[in-house]
């Protein structure tokens, strides 16, 4: 029997519209679709009804589906003589797990392919207008994980985060008053703008824009969240910004009034 073929697809960070070509491509000529819980109903209606969808999202604090389990039914389908997408929120390779899936299908001789997505933290700072990248205030980005396989990645931040760095943290849990002493502790100050964000790009989208110093009383809002801290939160769209922030005037020499206002 001729092997099949495994697609590791990033469908974006929720809008349906952020759908890339080749991955709407893929969805369309698939046999079964293994998805993410984060992936919208808008998405997977895309997917013709002839293909199997198989759940095997994970959700913190619910039962979910092993990683082990996923690689054995990737490869269970291919050998099958299926096309199999594995579809993502966001990048198959951030924060995705798509680079353990990629390894067990080498090991087992499966051809595959990675479709790319737009990554939740794009499409979060896309929303609200905010560069992550700067020339006159942020030249440095810095994506970590609040969530990881060794819980130990989240404390190894460097000692001392630059002064110009934008840091996006996916999936930052319900502690942030934890997550506030690590940033004052790399030397971030306490009036950096940040911004959480929950269900990015989609309608269910909300957002709440505060300071370092008193990000530990932001509401909690709904999962899937991210937090982007640094100057570049100030370029937000006005709208989104709350009474500390909406003075800010990039119209000129935005890195120096930037600096002002985070003293």
């Amino acid at each position: 029997m001729e092997i099949g073929k495994v697609f590791l697809v990033g469908a974006g960070p929720g809008d349906p519209e952020l759908l890339t070509l080749k991955a709407a491509k893929a969805l369309r000529s698939a046999d079964v679709v293994l998805h993410d819980e984060l992936v919208s109903a808008e998405i997977l209606a895309l997917i013709p009804a002839r293909a199997d969808l198989i759940n095997v999202g994970k959700r913190a604090g619910q039962k979910s589906v092993p990683q082990e389990e996923i690689n054995k039914l990737l490869i269970g389908h291919a050998l099958l003589g299926l096309q199999v997408v594995r579809l993502k929120g966001g990048d198959p390779f951030i924060f995705g797990r798509g680079g353990e899936e990629l390894e067990a299908l080498r090991r087992a001789g499966i051809e595959t392919e990675v479709v790319p997505g737009v990554t939740a933290a794009l499409g979060a700072a896309a929303g609200l207008q905010v560069p992550l990248t700067h020339r006159e205030i942020s030249s440095t980005l810095i994506l970590v994980t609040g969530s990881s396989r060794n819980s130990e990645h989240i404390n190894n931040w460097p000692e001392k985060l630059p002064s110009n760095a934008t840091v996006v943290v996916y999936m930052p849990g319900s502690d942030l008053a934890a997550l506030q002493q690590r940033l004052l502790a790399s030397g971030v100050a306490a009036g950096t703008p940040c911004a959480v964000i929950s269900n990015a790009t989609t309608e269910f989208e909300q957002v709440h824009v505060t300071s370092v110093a008193s990000l530990s009383g932001s509401p909690s809002l709904a999962a899937p969240r991210m937090l982007v801290i640094g100057e570049v939160v100030r370029f937000a769209e006005p709208s989104r910004l709350g009474e500390q922030f909406s003075g800010f005037d990039f119209s000129n020499d935005s890195a120096s009034r930037a600096g002002e206002n985070a003293k």
